[in-house]
């Protein structure tokens, strides 16, 4: 092989989308000693995406503490670079940030990403760009903006605290108190996922179980999240219910359309096309991506599956390098490696060095038998 580009999402919890890819290089140079290697940081709109457009386009980071998804204090980061920030609601509102004991999406709120986006108005920044993946949330993006100045009342009119217990209370949404300088902005969405607001593959009964809840929440939830739609609805004149996207992040994708006017765009797509990826993968002999588990949700917008065809357009052949595979492979790449060994236990495969050489390892026998 003459060239390859690798262009791998992180392994969430274990090794950054850099880290993933300085071991299949190191992998690809035991081969093929000559290869030129091209690696790409790369994301979809969840943990990583900040950090990925910042390679591409530079910027600054700005840090400020802020409201935690179970309401501690976390500190959480953003990115400027020229007039717009990258708002990456993880660093703010991620699942990693709630230890597995305390995780519940029915009390936890997106109010700490509203706060970044508030802090980036009172900077200047008049082009918003909020990457949604990863969240610990499922509150319909009512934390987010209420950081911004709504206030969601119950049939008594009283407020209400803005989590996802609250959804199916809402009688009435309050927009009087909204910051100024959101009229004068614009907002643009990088979703992980096209989920839509509600439904069987809506936010909640998809994602909701993966974010601690037993099926009485879920009900719950999913149930609070009709009902919020059609209270937005109202309010708004804007149908959520089944829009794709609405649902990413527990539904914040939904709201910041609905009140901002926030484009939803596929959040890898946008990384890509930053990163010049067509450019660099013409004529490669083969393009390597991944994440730390494919599941039936990857071909509905992560990494892997818009690395697969961007590169199938231009004709060069995708292995995708993953922790754990949920299910068949999905058709299209040339082939889907499994980097754990059976049998290895989780928490053995999830130390960062171990997954490194696995991914070594993996890759590297791969690569010989393909010679």
């Amino acid at each position: 092989m003459k060239k390859v580009v690798i262009a791998s999402d992180s392994f969430k919890g274990c090794l950054s989308s850099q880290e993933v890819a300085a071991a299949a290089s190191e992998a690809v140079r035991c081969v093929f000693p000559s290869c030129e290697i091209r690696c790409l940081t790369m994301a979809d709109g969840g943990e990583g995406t900040a950090e990925a457009l910042g390679a591409a386009l530079g910027g600054d980071f700005r840090s400020r503490t802020v409201r935690g998804p179970l309401g501690d204090p976390v500190e959480a980061s953003y990115l400027v670079t020229g007039s717009m920030a990258v708002i990456e609601m993880a660093r703010a509102s991620g699942l990693t940030l709630v230890p597995p004991q305390r995780r519940s999406p029915a009390l936890a709120s997106t109010y700490g990403t509203g706060e970044l986006i508030a802090d980036a108005l009172g900077r200047g920044c008049r082009d918003c760009l909020v990457c949604i993946g990863g969240s610990a949330t499922n509150d319909g993006g009512m934390g987010a903006l209420a950081a911004l100045g709504w206030r969601f009342l119950d049939a008594a009119g009283e407020a209400l605290e803005p989590v996802g217990a609250s959804l199916g209370k809402v009688a009435r949404i309050e927009g009087g108190g909204a910051i100024p300088a959101l009229k004068e902005s614009r907002f643009r969405v990088a979703c992980d996922v096209d989920t839509p607001f509600f439904g069987p593959s809506g936010a909640t009964a998809v994602f909701a179980p993966q974010k601690g809840a037993d099926a009485a929440t879920v009900r719950l939830l999913e149930e609070g999240m009709a009902h919020f739609a059609a209270v937005v609805r109202d309010a708004t004149g804007v149908d959520i219910g089944s829009m794709p996207g609405a649902g990413a992040a527990g539904g914040l994708g939904g709201a910041l359309h609905a009140f901002l006017g926030a484009e939803l765009l596929p959040g890898a797509e946008l990384v890509l096309d930053a990163l010049g990826f067509d450019a660099l993968a013409a004529g490669a002999d083969l393009v390597i991506t991944g994440e730390g588990r494919m599941d039936a949700q990857t071909l509905h917008g992560k990494a892997p599956a818009v690395v697969l065809a961007h590169a199938r357009r231009l004709g060069v052949p995708v292995v995708a390098l993953v922790g754990s595979l949920a299910g068949e492979k999905p058709a299209g790449f040339r082939d889907v490696l499994t980097v754990t060994p059976p049998g290895m236990p989780t928490q053995w495969a999830l130390w960062p060095e171990t997954a490194r050489l696995n991914i070594v390892r993996t890759l590297q026998a791969f690569l010989v038998n393909a010679k």
